[in-house]
Formats: structure tokens, sequence, C-alpha cells
């Protein structure tokens, strides 16, 4: 299942502060919890959307109502939660594990069908929502390659694109 987080980070001053604590300590920290298999964040390049984008394959919903989740990586926003904004949760079936996207990619995502991303020249894949917000109930996502990022930053209407920023981390194979 894909879990995805989107929000807006309304203090300048703290933002690159907030952006280092999310990608050095928070998403290693999800990483480390049972069930969950990828985590890779994001920021929009496109407007109309909400700015950061972190996407996770989990095993299941029970991961995100789990003590271990609520423990390593579901409650310690506290410091940051008053300048959190635009903030959704979800949680998607159909796809299985999220695509990495790598430097110079970008993510597109859709909420109005796949026919905006078809049209793109991009092979894009389904996801229903299943829990948490459940809204948009059906969102579709596509990786777009490093050469059409450039030829595709004006997407069109109802598509947003999103960089990564940095690699997909993904659980390691090693025991405990």
């Amino acid at each position: 299942m894909i879990y995805t987080v989107e929000c807006t980070f309304a203090d300048p001053a703290s933002e690159a502060e907030w952006n280092d604590f999310y990608s050095r300590e928070k998403l290693p920290a999800l990483i480390s919890v049972t069930g969950f298999q990828s985590s890779q964040r994001f920021r929009a390049v496109t407007a109309g959307c909400p700015v950061y984008l972190a996407i996770h394959t989990v095993d299941g919903l029970d991961v995100l109502t789990g003590e271990e989740y609520r423990q390593k990586g579901g409650g310690n926003f506290a410091r940051w939660q008053q300048h959190i904004t635009d903030w959704h949760r979800n949680l998607y079936s159909d796809i299985g594990l999220a695509p990495a996207v790598h430097a110079g990619e970008r993510l597109a995502l859709c909420a109005s069908g796949p026919e905006p991303l078809v049209d793109m020249g991009l092979k894009p894949l389904a996801m229903r929502a299943v829990a948490l917000e459940k809204v948009p109930a059906r969102r579709w996502l596509a990786v777009v390659s490093a050469n059409d990022a450039v030829r595709l930053a004006e997407p069109p209407p109802g598509v947003h694109l999103y960089a990564p920023m940095g690699e997909q981390l993904t659980r390691s194979e090693t025991p405990r």
C-alpha cells in the first residue's frame, strides 16, 4: 500500500532546519518501523498543491496504527506542528511498491484521471484511497524521465510535478 503525507511549511525562518530534520531523522526513523518498505520525499515544482509530499510503501493500515510507528516516526512532529499547514494523509492500494524517483526525474500526480498523464506520454499507475482521509479517492502517478522533465515543465491542468529531495530509502534486508 502507498501511504502519502502532504503539507506546506509556513515558517521560512525554520524551513531549512525542518527539511533537515525530516530528511535526516524522520525518514530513516520511519523506514526502521516494521512494515515500512520504502520512503521518499518530494518538493512540488508546480503550484496549486501542498509544497511537500512524502510517499511510503507500507504493508497495511495496521502499520500506521501500531505502537512502533507512534514511537519511532508517527508522533515526533511537536516542535514543527505549528508551522505545518495544508496537511493531508492517505493510504492507497493497487500499485504495490512506490516507484523510486531519481535526481533529475519528476513524479507526476493527477487526481482527475489517467488521461492527462497518458497524453504526456507517461504510463500512469492507478491508486485507490482505502483509509485515512480518502481524498482524493483515486490518483494516478507516473515517473517523468530526466530527459522529459524539462520538456514537461508546464504540465496540463490538474497534473502536479514533484522533484525528489533525496533518493528513495528502502528497508534493509539485514535482520535486526
